[in-house]
């Protein structure tokens, strides 16, 4: 969302155009209706597929937050994440994975990159 929002910004040499709303729409119900998957997901309603994550807001590059949804598309990264529900199932709590094994993960992905050298 960054990357999306400070391009337009170049882009346009305007500082204004894609404020941090519209762009955290653009990567969430806007992205779910351009694959026409609005009816099913994209945002938090009933009857939708729960999908969430959960950030730690408690970290120095988020501190002060004056804006949440500007902080969220500008200052959060992916390892802020301490949570993510997909489904309604947590796959990852505590920022601890519940569903990969991640050491047999990073071996097979280490077998497949010998794989490929050869």
């Amino acid at each position: 969302m960054d990357t999306a929002a400070k391009l337009h910004k170049v882009n346009t040499f305007d500082p204004t155009v894609l404020d941090a709303l519209t762009v955290l729409r653009m990567g969430t119900i806007e992205a779910a209706r351009a694959l026409g998957l609005s009816e099913s997901t994209g945002s938090l309603e009933p009857g939708k597929l729960a999908d969430i994550i959960v950030i730690d807001t408690k970290k120095p590059h988020l501190t002060p937050m004056y804006n949440p949804i500007s902080h969220l598309v500008y200052a959060a990264r992916g390892g802020d994440v301490t949570t993510s529900i997909i489904n309604g199932t947590p796959v990852m709590e505590d920022s601890r994975l519940l569903s990969l094994d991640l050491a047999k993960v990073m071996g097979d992905v280490k077998k497949i990159a010998q794989e490929i050298r050869r």
